[in-house]
């Protein structure tokens, strides 16, 4: 079972997210969804997710902040960055940090399904 979870400041954009994710080959269970970074690690340490997608800009704990941590605790997780800032840096910065895709806002449903697909190829079966 592939178990996701959402993290992002905004409720619209964790839930259109979710249910885009709908439209994946595989199905997958949104187990939980966060707010911020410090959020994200709690709902991760409960819910023991295979796949995250991730905000960078949250407050109390950015995505940059998180990744990092997530990837500590969850190695066998894939995370995939998705943000508003589209500069260059930061997107290798997160791939350094360790995320495995990032994507910029807005995203397109056929751009998320795309990128979480070849995420969930990447998971050990």
């Amino acid at each position: 079972m592939l178990k996701l979870l959402v993290v992002d400041d905004s409720g619209v954009m964790r839930r259109l997210i979710a249910r885009l994710l709908k439209n994946l080959d595989q199905e997958v269970f949104l187990v939980g969804s966060a707010a911020d970074g410090e959020e994200a690690l709690s709902s991760a340490r409960r819910t023991q997710p295979n796949l995250i997608t991730l905000d960078l800009t949250m407050p109390n704990m950015d995505g940059l902040e998180t990744v990092p941590l997530l990837s500590r605790d969850h190695p066998n997780a894939r995370i995939l960055v998705i943000s508003a800032l589209a500069d260059k840096a930061t997107c290798i910065r997160a791939l350094q940090l360790g995320a495995h895709g990032f994507l910029t806002k807005p995203v397109s449903e056929e751009r998320l399904i795309n990128a979480m697909n070849g995420l969930i190829e990447q998971l050990e079966p």
